[in-house]
Order: structure tokens, then C-alpha cells, then sequence
């Protein structure tokens, strides 16, 4: 019994010495910079078989190394090095997470995973301000850049003045109800009011160069036009009225033609021959020689 407790611990001992490491979980890089994953491993792996794989926003992956050679997306831009991956030249597409896996060669693995950020200034987002709401209505401003890395927070402002993520702390804007959303930009209105109206422009920043915003939009806020709502559907009635009137006046006097009388119809069909037709019996009326 204790022999067996004894083994159990020396395996487990021995299966708990592998491992992979990292002295660098998290690198953060200017574009077109190079850059270095480390990743080492205990001597227990002997001779082992290394892959790097990437995997993306998306949660896809892609085998970086195969056989020892790098797939043709890398190609060129990668190599590995005693102690881990090397990147010659880093483009905003190389954001994401890297996993270094080792192989024994009896099968023992151990995993690594190494986080690369690619730093991309923000470029001027896209803003989206209708420029005309009626009151009362749900509004949605929005606000998104495509290239900043890592990913940009957003501010809005109305009028040149920094609306604040919660309206009560500033005066100016204590009586506007909106939700502004730091992380995708959105700033939603959910019941537009009057005083809501103005311009609207956004600002994209993520510490890597200076900020980048659109041009400011106006966003009108008008009333429901009921006046106007009733005025067609008086024209509309109004319309109908006179179409009716006119259809009456041209049958009356004859206009619309008028569906043709229906009259029996007579079927002619031929009496057999020699039958008289005064009483049905068969005379020979008349005789003709030639």
C-alpha cells in the first residue's frame, strides 16, 4: 500500500515538472515594429516539437508554423528562435492571441498563451446624426472607428461642450435623459425632447497618437405635425368623395356602358330527312330526275 501511494506521488511529481512559461504574456508594439513572444519550456521536454498557433477577435485560428516551416501567411515575417517567436514587421491584422504549444515526444504537452497588441493611432470615426427627429422617439447616435489599436473610447459632444456618460453630474445637461456608451459609442435618446436638439460630433482615443473626430452634424428635434396628419386625411376623403360622385354622375347620364340584355339563345337543329315538318311523318313531297 505505501509503495503504491509512493509511486503515485513520483509520477505526479514527475508529470508536474513539465511546463511552458512566459515572461511576457502581454506585448504591446507600434505598427510596423518588430516583436518578440517568449516562450520556454522545462528541460523534461527533452527534444520537443513546438507550434505556435493565432487566434483572433473572432475566436478563429490560424497554424502559424507547420513541419517546422511557416504557412504561407507568415512566411517571410516570422521565425522562431531558442526561447520563442520572432515577427520581422507587425500590422494591425497580427492583433490577437498567441499560443505556444510544446511536445514531448511521449505526448506530454503544455500550453502558453501570449497576447499581442498592435498600437494604430485612431483615424476619424464614422458618426451617424440624423438630421431631423420628431419628439417623443427613440434616437441613436452613433459613433465607431475601424482602425485604432487597441480598441478607442468614445466622447460626444453637443454644441463644443463634453457631454458627460452620466447627465446629472454637469448643470448644462441635468435635464437630459440619454445613455452615452464609453465602449461602442452609442449615445441614445430614449425619448427625444426639444432641448435635445443641436450639433453632435464624436471623438475616437486610445492613447496611442492624439484623438481623431467627425464633423460636427445637426440634429433637428420637431413636433408631430398632427395638424398636417389631419389635412390629408381631409384631402384624402375629399378625393374619395369626388371620385364617387363623378362614377354616379356618368352612369346617370349614360356615359359608362351599360351591360348588354341577356337574350335566349336559339339552337337550330335540323329535322331528319323526310320527315314533314307539319306532322312528323315521312312524305315524299316531290321527286326530281335528271
Amino acid at each position: 500500500m505505501f509503495a503504491r501511494a509512493f509511486l503515485v506521488l513520483l509520477l505526479a511529481g514527475k508529470a508536474s515538472s513539465f511546463a511552458v512559461t512566459t515572461n511576457t504574456p502581454t506585448v504591446t508594439v507600434p505598427e510596423n515594429a518588430g516583436a518578440d513572444l517568449a516562450c520556454s519550456y522545462s528541460a523534461d521536454f527533452g527534444i520537443p516539437r513546438i507550434e505556435w498557433m493565432y487566434m483572433d477577435k473572432s475566436g478563429s485560428e490560424t497554424l502559424i508554423f507547420y513541419e517546422g516551416q511557416p504557412t504561407s501567411k507568415y512566411t517571410g515575417r516570422v521565425e522562431q528562435y531558442q526561447g520563442g517567436l520572432r515577427f520581422n514587421k507587425v500590422t494591425r491584422q497580427d492583433n490577437g492571441n498567441y499560443t505556444c504549444a510544446v511536445y514531448s515526444s511521449t505526448g506530454v504537452i503544455g500550453k502558453s498563451v501570449i497576447k499581442l497588441i498592435v498600437q494604430v493611432a485612431p483615424s476619424p470615426p464614422i458618426c451617424g446624426v440624423p438630421s431631423s427627429v420628431t419628439t417623443g422617439s427613440r434616437v441613436v447616435l452613433t459613433c465607431f472607428d475601424k482602425d485604432g489599436s487597441p480598441d478607442c473610447t468614445y466622447k460626444w459632444f453637443k454644441n463644443q461642450v463634453p457631454m458627460p456618460v452620466d447627465p446629472s453630474k454637469i448643470p448644462a445637461f441635468q435635464n437630459s435623459s440619454y445613455v452615452l456608451n464609453p465602449t461602442d459609442g452609442t449615445l441614445v435618446f430614449p425619448r427625444v425632447a426639444k432641448k435635445d436638439a443641436g450639433q453632435y460630433y464624436c471623438t475616437a482615443a486610445n492613447g496611442v497618437g492624439s484623438p481623431a473626430s467627425c464633423g460636427a452634424l445637426q440634429m433637428a428635434v420637431n413636433d408631430v405635425n398632427t395638424g398636417g396628419i389631419v389635412a390629408g386625411v381631409i384631402v384624402a376623403l375629399l378625393a374619395l368623395g369626388l371620385l364617387l360622385f363623378a362614377l354616379w354622375y356618368a352612369n346617370r347620364k349614360g356615359y359608362l356602358p351599360k351591360k348588354s340584355e341577356s337574350k335566349p339563345k336559339v339552337v337550330y337543329s335540323q329535322p331528319p330527312a323526310g320527315l314533314d315538318q307539319e306532322d312528323g311523318e315521312f312524305r315524299q313531297k316531290s321527286s326530281f330526275v335528271v
